[in-house]
């Protein structure tokens, strides 16, 4: 499975992003070995996520998110 996800940083910020298991990157974020943009912003905490059957359909959806704006966001992840 593939998951899209959305991380809650330190700063109030969000960071979006794909993997195959969760739990696992998460661990890796805050141990500040996930992406750059989260190495500065830490705690992150997992505030959102949906799981795809394919990695392209997961991708796709990343990439819709990322383009969302933080309000967007905020909406997405209150439903």
């Amino acid at each position: 499975m593939h998951h899209v996800y959305i991380l809650s940083c330190a700063d109030g910020s969000f960071y979006t992003g794909w993997t195959t298991d969760l739990n696992q990157r998460l661990r890796t974020h805050n141990a500040g070995k996930g992406s750059k943009y989260t190495r500065s912003k830490l705690p992150v905490s997992l505030v959102y996520y949906e799981t795809f059957e394919d990695k392209g359909a997961a991708l796709k959806r990343e990439h819709a998110i990322k383009r969302l704006s933080h309000v967007e966001k905020s909406d997405l992840i209150k439903t």
